[in-house]
């Protein structure tokens, strides 16, 4: 099973980001409280003024012409440099010439005359910039000193995440978007979906598949799409050797909408079959059939010869079904109260569902509980009662011996209804 790495473009995401940094920067040169001593030189007061006005009218190439005229002038000082060198990386942002504005703030940078958080500010510029300009190990080396200096956001630490997964490093790739994840949920935020991809990706080409459907809960819990849902439910069926278990499993698939294989409805359907639940079966397998998701003709011949035999039964079940419920009331155990449920959810009788059902499980002594409780859940979906939904699920905690697979699905899905 493989998945394909996430397609971030770096450049065209961080130019989004880079021109409100730079202002910080850029804003920091003309501010009137800098120290007395830190002046620009008489030398170039008549291009840097020129630069300046250039600059406010967003003028850059007029600014950029001004400033290299003053940077030819004779005895800058150290101040000078920095100041020309920071208003043409500026310019040169707004120009979009990503590659000269980090040449720029790397030799403004150098001069040594920025402030301590005016240097925090360039040196975390420089980290966006060289990361947009595919300078990954100049990148890698700005971005830990950002992180270091305790400076870097939740953003900073998923483009280094994003890096380190560029270049192959799985490793560090899912440490720095732990680091990330952990920073947007400090800030209140919800995660990057693509951090939980980059860590996906990695244990995708490990082979790892308890660390993939670790990664995939976390990316439902996120968003709960359909593909997501679809991947995982397809490694825990793939694990799943115990077909009550393994229809479990399958239950989740369709009521999520994530089953998209039309071998998946058929098997789910014989499952069915054989557990006693035509109804059911026949509503799945006429669905796979409805949506055309048999385009093989032998698929399609299987598929109506099971319809076929599956009807009948179905169809008896339903014509009996009063019968069968009035039945199991009289009786003192629970189990056929469950069955007269599951028959009732069959045909689309939800609501004599939850009444049988809820009847069977306050008699107890039932064969499957784990069923019940499933059912019951199902039931409420059906009838749009989300909260009576949750608490039957909840239900399956104090089922004896349950499937920690079943249960830790089932909890999922509840997790994520009426979201």
């Amino acid at each position: 099973m493989t998945h394909s790495t996430p397609n971030v473009r770096l450049p065209l995401w961080l130019g989004l980001c880079l021109a409100v940094a730079s202002v910080a920067v850029t804003q920091g040169a003309l501010a009137a409280d800098k120290p007395k001593e830190q002046q620009i030189s008489r030398v170039i007061a008549k291009e840097m003024t020129a630069a300046q006005k250039a600059l406010q009218a967003s003028q850059w190439q007029e600014a950029l012409k001004n400033l290299d005229a003053a940077e030819q002038k004779s005895g800058l000082t150290p101040f000078d440099k920095k100041t020309i060198l920071d208003f043409k990386g500026f310019s040169n942002v707004r120009l979009n010439r990503l590659k000269e504005a980090q040449q720029d703030y790397e030799q403004a940078l150098a001069t040594g005359q920025y402030s301590p958080e005016d240097a925090a500010k360039t040196t975390r510029m420089l980290f966006r910039l060289s990361a947009g300009n595919q300078q990954y190990a100049k990148a890698l080396e700005y971005g830990k000193q950002v992180a270091d200096a305790g400076s870097a956001n939740a953003d900073d630490l998923a483009v280094m995440s994003q890096i380190f997964n560029l270049q192959k490093d799985c490793k560090s790739s899912a440490l720095w978007a732990d680091k990330a994840i952990a920073a947007s949920r400090k800030a209140g935020e919800a995660p990057k979906e693509n951090l939980f991809q980059f860590k996906l990706q990695c244990a995708s080409d490990a082979g790892d598949n308890a660390a993939m459907a670790s990664v995939l809960i976390d990316l439902i819990k996120l968003t709960n799409k359909t593909n997501y849902w679809n991947t995982l439910l397809r490694i825990e069926r793939q694990e799943e050797r115990d077909d009550h278990n393994l229809l479990m499993v399958y239950r989740v698939m369709y009521d999520t909408n994530s089953m998209t294989a039309g071998s998946d409805y058929m098997e789910m359907a014989q499952l069915l079959g054989d557990a006693a639940l035509p109804g059911e079966a026949q509503m799945v397998i006429e669905k796979a059939t409805s949506t055309g998701l048999f385009t093989d003709q032998k698929d399609k011949d299987r598929a109506a010869r099971l319809i076929a035999s599956l009807k009948p039964r179905a169809d008896a079940d339903k014509k009996d079904a009063a019968k069968f419920d009035a039945e199991a009331a009289k009786n003192p155990a629970g189990e056929l109260d469950v069955k007269a449920g599951e028959v009732y959810y069959g045909a689309g009788d939800y609501q004599s569902a939850v009444t049988a059902i809820n009847r069977g499980i306050q008699k107890g002594q039932i064969k499957h509980p784990d069923e019940a409780y499933v059912y019951l859940g199902r039931s409420h979906v059906q009838l749009k009662n989300t909260a009576d939904a949750k608490k039957a699920f909840a239900g399956l905690k104090s089922v004896p011996g349950a499937s920690p697979r079943v249960l830790k699905l089932w909890e999922l899905y509840s997790e994520k209804l009426g979201s």
